[in-house]
Formats: structure tokens, sequence, C-alpha cells
């Protein structure tokens, strides 16, 4: 089944059985997650993962922001986070959404069944830190945080399309929105 996810529930779709809680709550109460869903172990995880490939980078690219003080910062996220009226992310899709700092009705649509979504139930910012961020632009430490942040599927085996499509789109919509920093929160 297709996890579904927002910071208070997450329930899986088309799983057959008793949903239980997490925390042996009643499923209102938390992450919502069924016997049915076959997880796999860790192991198993890295024996499929531990191969691929890492690419090689000759050159980098990199720019000096302004001062952390003066600085427009944006969450970038591999949380597969949306809003409701956004698309849910599918099996790989490496596409991005962009993300409203205004609000905080943000769903979590990772699809993987190894993917344990009690943290971001239990804090968001966990995986997207916005009220840290906040903090930091009341005391100064930042400039302000921007207005827009964006959010990718992180549970992709195959990133070429992030890396030469949806990942420099991404960062040229921020540079656009006159973001100066992101902070990546690898999920």
């Amino acid at each position: 089944g297709r996890r579904l996810c927002d910071v208070a529930t997450c329930r899986i779709a088309g799983a057959e059985g008793p949903a239980v809680s997490a925390a042996g709550a009643p499923p209102e109460q938390g992450i919502v997650a069924s016997p049915s869903v076959a997880a796999m172990a860790d192991s198993d995880v890295k024996a499929l993962t531990g191969g691929l490939e890492m690419p090689d980078f000759e050159t980098t690219a990199f720019a000096t922001p302004p001062p952390l003080a003066e600085a427009t910062v944006a969450i970038v996220t591999s949380a597969s986070l949306h809003h409701p009226d956004q698309d849910d992310f599918a099996p790989m899709d490496t596409g991005y959404r962009v993300l409203d700092g205004s609000r905080r009705d943000y769903m979590c649509g990772h699809w993987s069944p190894n993917f344990d979504a009690t943290g971001i139930a239990l804090d968001l910012n966990t995986v997207f830190p916005i009220d840290r961020l906040d903090e930091l632009a009341a005391d100064g430490t930042i400039g302000k945080v921007s207005d827009i942040h964006l959010s990718y599927a992180g549970n992709q085996f195959d990133l070429s399309a992030v890396r030469m499509d949806s990942g420099p789109a991404g960062a040229k919509f921020l540079r656009d929105q006159e973001v100066d920093v992101a902070l990546f929160t690898p999920v």
C-alpha cells in the first residue's frame, strides 16, 4: 500500500488488515501502520543500494552567499512533503513541489514501506525545520525565511533526472525567488 501522511497522522492506503498505531494509541492519535505491508530489512536495502555508483563531479558549482544575517533561507527537503491541494508523490516521481512557508498543512507522501513517519508526526521540524528557521530569523541569525521551499521524493534509486533536470530547475526557481541559502534536509 501507499503511505499517506500529514503531520498528525499516517495511513497506509490499500493495505488490508486492522490498522495499528506505532505508539499503540488509537489511529487518530498517531502513526497508523498495517501489519500487511511488508517492509524490507535495513540489510536488504543496503544490499540493493550498496553497489550503486556515485557520480564523480570534476567541478562543483559554488556561490558565495551574503552573510547569514542578511540571507534569505529556504528549505529543500527530500521528505516528499506537499500540501493537500498538490499532487502526492508517486513512485519514480523526480519532480518537486513548491511549499508555501506560511501554511502548516504539509503532508508526507513517502510511498516506501520502509519509511517511518513517526518523527514527522511528532515534530515536523525533524524533516522540515521551518519553526527553527523562524526562530533564527527572529533573533537575527539569518536575514529572513523564504516564503517558499521545495520538496522532493528522496526514495529514488535513479537520481539522474533529479541531477540533470529537476534539481537544476529547483535551484533556478529558488534563485528567481531571491533565495540566497538552501538548507537541505535529506530524509
